[in-house]
């Protein structure tokens, strides 16, 4: 069988989340934050890389850790590095920026955005300094977060920022809740506050233009998108986070997440710092919006998304996240292919197993469980930055054992897509303290394909079902009925 690539696309026991994806030469990068598996808070360790060549998708090679954080003169405050983004400077150098931040984010707006760079995109970096004006006091206007970076035909453009609906309510001025909570999460007095809330606001989605030693600002960051987004094309969708541009011919490509914090969403202008106009989604970890499906009817435990868009050997795709351990804490890299139609739009795209395969994967021999692409009881939750305690089904690990965890009855765990040839039966690996069946579907609502009965077992153990798929392109589903619980390592046609 040829080798195929399913999402996450990098090793399982990789969790490389807000991924800026970067060709160089023939091969994509991928840059991203680099979460712990089972992580405590977001970000706990240093970047590494990953690259394949544009025209192989399914062979990514690592290029191993390209910077650390103790490298950062700010380390002994602040010991993560949040989402980073990679540029090629006019100098034929690469510059990383990313910004600095303690447990839970704590921290995380106070800081400048700090740059390293290198002589190759794989590393390693060295620090060079921190974005600047040019009489050397870093730059801390807005909200320095999140930076994202293009090499416009030869002009450095930074954009950055994070946005909350304080100063959208009518009584802002004289709520002091608010005032105080923009004061402590952004670190700044009062005056700053008030002053810029009168004028349009500390928040928002902003750009600077850097001079070519990719520190100093050119011209001073200004908002490309209004702050308040009643009455305008965001008010649906407003800016939240996770800054990244992209330009696709005279077009550019504003990618960021929105404040429902599960939506990678775009804006499109003729021009680089005005005029962006709110375009649509682009993919939601819980197909959210994708057909109509509400929030209440996600598809997995939702929260924080990151990432952009790429093209790549003549097809373009979005790469993003998707949450892991109950938690916004342990994030891994997916992607799927994408189409941007004539008039530039970019429909939305569900989430799948199958994601940079080129092709759905083929029913035969044995596959991880947890690249499962939806993962639901029904009823799951949106992630608030903590790790939650009350039992649903999510991706986890027991040393190098990864699994779907607590499976329940009225579980639903599903595969887009398989390409079935005369399968006759399907093996499944699990163990926990469940009693029931687990009905095998291609597609929900119709009758069941086969069943594998489950019963209590402390240790993996072989659960056998005939099946009766139809050939060709289908989704494949388990659905639980039973009582208990348990955990499902691989399924094995």
């Amino acid at each position: 069988m040829k080798k195929q690539v399913y999402n996450p696309y990098l090793p399982l026991n990789e969790y490389v989340p807000d991924g800026e994806p970067h060709v160089f030469g023939d091969r994509v990068y991928i840059f991203g934050s680099h979460d712990k598996e089972g992580g405590e808070t977001f970000c706990m360790l240093d970047y590494v890389s990953y690259s394949a060549s544009i025209y192989d998708l399914k062979d990514w090679r690592f290029e191993g850790v390209i910077y650390q954080a103790k490298q950062d003169p700010d380390y002994k405050n602040r010991k993560y590095m949040y989402a980073p983004d990679v540029v090629r400077g006019n100098d034929g150098k690469y510059y990383l920026y990313y910004c600095m931040s303690g447990d839970r984010g704590v921290g995380g707006y106070h800081g400048p955005i700090s740059v390293a760079v290198s002589d190759s995109p794989a590393g390693k970096y060295e620090y060079l300094g921190c974005v600047k004006y040019p009489d050397g006091t870093p730059m801390m206007d807005y909200v320095p977060f999140d930076p994202a970076v293009i090499n416009d035909d030869g002009v450095i453009r930074v954009y950055y920022g994070t946005q909350y609906p304080f100063e959208e309510e009518d009584d802002f001025f004289s709520n002091e809740e608010n005032i105080q909570s923009e004061m402590g999460m952004f670190g700044k007095n009062r005056e700053e506050i008030l002053d810029m809330a009168r004028k349009d606001s500390v928040m928002g989605a902003v750009m600077a233009v850097l001079e070519d030693d990719m520190l100093t600002v050119k011209v001073a960051p200004k908002h490309i998108i209004p702050y308040k987004v009643k009455g305008s094309s965001f008010e649906q969708h407003p800016f939240f986070e996770a800054s990244s541009i992209r330009k696709v011919g005279n077009m550019y490509y504003f990618v960021y997440s929105s404040m429902q914090n599960h939506e990678l969403c775009y804006a499109t202008s003729a021009y680089p710092d005005k005029d962006f106009v709110f375009g649509g989604t682009i993919v939601s970890n819980g197909d959210v919006g994708y057909k109509g499906r509400t929030e209440s009817e996600r598809l997995n435990m939702t929260g924080t998304t990151h990432g952009s868009i790429i093209s790549l050997n003549d097809k373009w795709y979005v790469f993003y996240h998707r949450l892991t351990h109950k938690s916004d804490y342990s994030r891994q890299a997916c992607a799927e292919q994408i189409e941007i139609l004539s008039d530039g739009s970019i429909p939305q795209v569900e989430i799948t197993s199958c994601g940079l395969n080129g092709a759905p994967l083929v029913a035969k021999g044995s596959y991880p469980a947890v690249i499962a692409c939806n993962i639901t009881n029904g009823n799951m939750p949106h992630g608030s930055n903590k790790i939650y305690s009350e039992s649903f089904p999510n991706v986890n690990n027991e040393g190098e054992d990864r699994f779907i965890s607590e499976i329940s009855n009225k579980t639903l765990i599903g595969y887009k897509y398989f390409d079935f040839q005369d399968n006759k039966s399907l093996k499944i690996i699990y163990k926990g303290n469940a009693k029931g069946t687990l009905r095998i579907f291609q597609e929900l609502n119709s009758s069941p394909c086969g069943s594998v009965e489950i019963t209590p077992s402390k240790e993996w153990r072989e659960g056998f079902s005939n099946v009766t798929f139809a050939n060709g392109t289908a989704a494949l589903y388990f659905v639980f009925e039973g009582e208990g619980i348990f955990d499902l390592k691989d399924i094995i046609f």
